[in-house]
């Protein structure tokens, strides 16, 4: 028979754990996990962009399988629909972690404009970057236009 006392600690360890648990999930703030999703799925675009820009550049011999999986991969990540990921207060003005400027959120924003010129940027790359290297070079620099173009009104600098 386990006894009361013992019952007892256990129940109190795994209170003192959870709290632990909790106060390390909110450290770094009321969004860190909408901040980290929406990092994640910057991480993976430029992962996936660095493969074909190195490509592009002639740092990395071109693939045409490689070049359409990495344009897939970038198109598949650049359209997940994320919008709980960018909840307003999530800016680098009212939380630590994130580059994220306020003017996202402001009403004269032009964030979905700059969202769609990305879309059709990363389908037209899709569709020519395991056709040859010239299509790819061709089709490249409207991605990095369009990335930039958000990064330099909606992001800050390091």
């Amino acid at each position: 028979m386990i006894s009361k006392a013992r019952i007892s600690v256990a129940a109190v360890a795994l209170v003192a754990m959870s709290g632990v648990g909790f106060a390390a999930s909110h450290s770094q703030g009321e969004f860190a996990r909408e901040i980290k999703a929406r990092q994640a799925q910057m991480t993976l675009n430029a992962f996936n962009l660095g493969i074909l820009g190195a490509m592009a550049k002639g740092e990395m011999e071109y693939d045409a399988e490689a070049a359409g999986l990495a344009a897939s991969n970038l198109a598949a990540s650049s359209s997940i629909w994320m919008p709980t990921a960018w909840p307003e207060g999530s800016d680098n003005a009212s939380t630590e972690g994130t580059r994220a400027l306020p003017a996202i959120w402001a009403g004269d924003s032009d964030i979905g404009a700059k969202a769609q010129a990305l879309s059709e940027a990363v389908a037209a790359l899709q569709t020519a970057a395991g056709t040859d290297l010239e299509a790819l070079r061709g089709a490249i620099g409207p991605v990095g236009a369009a990335c930039g173009g958000c990064h330099k009104a909606y992001r800050a600098e390091e």
